[in-house]
């Protein structure tokens, strides 16, 4: 069994880097090409600036740093209340944009210790909300099954997993929606960026509220942009675990299918018991007498016989049932009596030694024997 789950997580290990090779090479090939066109249209656009306005190299790229500097900036104030609630969201659930960033000592060291109690925190609630989401829907999926009569009213784990998709599935196609009407992004990049968010991956490409300063005017966009967060988070939990668990599941099961099957090995094995061997009821020879009376009673799989080399023409043996005592059982052998037979024999032996030992006792100790016997 060790050796079987062995080769499993070498197999899962080789499975995940061979995914990684292949998502490189798939990678390489839709976006190597682009990224080249971009990057040549890039430095095409800062020459021909760069002559039409005669900016130096030094001066352009104070203007490229003073850019990039200023777009956290365009969605308002990132490190008010709502930026910085905003900014604690990302921390603790570990998306991480990056679009914006402490700059003091002191913001970044709380930004760790921060994570380190608010990651565990966010994931144990994420997986209660999963869990009594879970709940939930077992609920709602049996009452539909009365309702239809189905002959097995009971959620199973595929009716879960349909359940909680096709709800993460809901949240992200509406999400999207709202997210292109504010943002004024196409409804592909919105799913795109609903994807990447409730996934935790959270490249940074694209981020919510940072057009038009709609931290500071935009309040109801905000809150709904931190539910979509957490709660969307919660219901893509509960589908992804559901996934592993069933994952988890199906190795469970070839470790339980393992233990059955030793078992059924060990149950087939002959035990010694002191005198007495158990063993499996089809392997032993069983006589005809007590084949006939066994009747129709309970009995167990297991039949007792004594361990000593006895007659096999007069070995009787019978199946064991529950209230049957292992000497009662024993002592249907012939060679349990044998045995009895001969300690009683044993002990009178031993009576007539310790009788010879009283009687040269007697006669050693007696002066007029003794004087006989001279």
């Amino acid at each position: 069994m060790m050796k079987k789950q062995n080769v499993r997580t070498l197999a899962l290990i080789i499975c995940t880097f061979t995914y990684l090779l292949m998502g490189a090479a798939i990678f390489d090939a839709v976006e190597s090409e682009n990224e080249n066109k971009y990057r040549n249209a890039l430095f095409e656009s800062e020459r021909l600036i760069q002559r039409r306005f005669n900016i130096s190299d030094v001066d352009l790229k104070i203007l490229e740093a003073i850019a990039f500097k200023e777009l956290p900036y365009k969605g308002g104030n990132q490190w008010k209340f709502a930026g910085a609630f905003y900014y604690a969201t990302t921390v603790m659930t570990t998306i991480g944009y990056g679009h914006s960033t402490p700059s003091t000592s002191w913001g970044k060291t709380f930004t760790m210790v921060y994570a380190f109690l608010g990651i565990p925190l966010g994931l144990v609630m994420f997986q209660a909300i999963g869990d009594r989401l879970n709940h939930f829907s077992s609920y709602i999926i049996r009452k539909v099954k009365k309702m239809f009569e189905c002959k097995d009213a009971v959620a199973t784990e595929t009716d879960l997993v349909i359940v909680v998709t096709a709800l993460a599935t809901i949240m992200t196609a509406g999400g999207a929606a709202a997210f292109s009407y504010y943002e004024k992004w196409t409804y592909f990049d919105s799913i795109y960026y609903c994807f990447i968010t409730l996934t935790t991956i959270g490249f940074g490409d694209m981020v919510a509220l940072q057009q038009d300063s709609a931290l500071d005017s935009k309040p109801e966009y905000v809150f709904f942009a931190l539910i979509f967060i957490l709660f969307g988070l919660a219901v893509v939990a509960a589908s992804l675990n559901l996934m592993v668990l069933r994952l988890v599941t199906l190795n469970t099961e070839d470790e339980k299918r393992d233990e059955a099957a030793a078992l059924k090995a060990a149950k087939d094995t002959v035990h010694l018991e002191g005198d007495i061997i158990t063993g499996p009821q089809h392997g032993l020879l069983e006589s005809s007498y007590n084949t006939e009376k066994r009747g129709s009673g309970t009995e167990s799989t297991t039949s007792s016989f004594c361990s000593c080399d006895c007659d096999p023409a007069r070995l009787i043996t019978r199946p064991a049932t529950a209230a049957d005592d292992p000497d009662k059982v024993a002592s249907d052998c012939f060679a349990r009596k044998l045995f009895k037979t001969s300690r009683v024999r044993m002990l009178r032996k031993k009576s007539r030694i310790e009788l010879s030992d009283t009687r040269t006792t007697i006669w050693s100790e007696s002066p007029k024997l003794r004087r006989f016997s001279e």
